[in-house]
């Protein structure tokens, strides 16, 4: 299995977790999320790179990516 470096970085994601009312956060917890965030983030992307496709155009719009999210 290969991995791949993280796009994501895990600071943002940290902060993230504590807004969210953690007092402390692990970098295992953070390196976590950070993954399921990129992996769901990607399922989005795709979904509207199809949808901006099908509309027949190549700039992916904030509407191809509410509309990937529903």
């Amino acid at each position: 299995m290969v991995m791949k470096m993280a796009q994501l970085p895990i600071a943002p994601v940290t902060r993230l977790v504590r807004n969210a009312g953690a007092e402390r956060v692990s970098e295992e917890a953070s390196a976590a999320l950070v993954e399921i965030l990129e992996a769901e983030g990607e399922k989005i992307a795709k979904k509207a790179v199809s949808l901006a496709k099908h509309a027949g155009r190549k700039t992916v719009k904030k509407e191809d990516i509410e509309e990937a999210m529903q």
